[in-house]
């Protein structure tokens, strides 16, 4: 089966929303974050909409009230990309936002939620797409930040410095 012809226009991601119980509590932590305070809506209904943007990201979450039904602390996995994820962590640390100590995949390719092959510290070649820290919001929804250097896209090749073997030959051939 080949894969179907890509759309004629472009679509973007640009709102991500993020479930918290107490609006005020997860607004000064995304801004302590020092994310972009773009819109803070309230209507006298009690309907609320607060959204932030990362620096340098085209997508920002919203949080408020009576935007979903989505229990508050159930958004799992949300990435954020970093190009040193080590002074991304000591910002945050800085921040008081508690962050996990960095770490990596043993099998070099990517990450497991349940953690099963997951090594303590950065990857120590310090390549692209390998190396995590992951914290949490008030109420729990997660964020795992990631450590890119360098993006995948076109041909890659054997060998590839700026990627772990694992995910050039993912890439190169596929599931292994």
């Amino acid at each position: 089966m080949s894969a179907p012809a890509p759309l004629p226009f472009e679509m973007t991601l640009e709102i991500v929303i993020v479930p918290v119980t107490d609006v005020e509590r997860a607004k000064r932590f995304y801004a302590n974050l020092g994310w972009r305070l773009d819109i803070d809506y309230a209507a006298p209904d009690g309907f609320r909409v607060i959204q932030f943007t990362p620096p340098g990201s085209g997508c920002s979450i919203m949080i408020g009230s009576n935007m979903t039904p989505a229990s508050p602390g159930s958004v799992r996995g949300l990435h954020l990309v970093v190009a040193d994820l080590a002074v991304a962590r000591a910002e945050l640390i800085r921040r008081g936002v508690e962050i996990s100590e960095p770490f990596h995949n043993a099998e070099g390719i990517f990450h497991r939620a349940d953690d099963s092959t997951s090594v303590a510290g950065l990857n120590s070649d310090r390549k692209s797409y390998a190396s995590y820290a992951r914290f949490s919001d008030p109420d729990g929804n997660e964020w795992l930040i990631q450590e890119i250097t360098a993006r995948l896209g076109g041909p890659l090749e054997e060998g590839d410095p700026r990627f772990t073997p694992q995910i050039v030959n993912f890439i190169r051939h596929g599931a292994p």
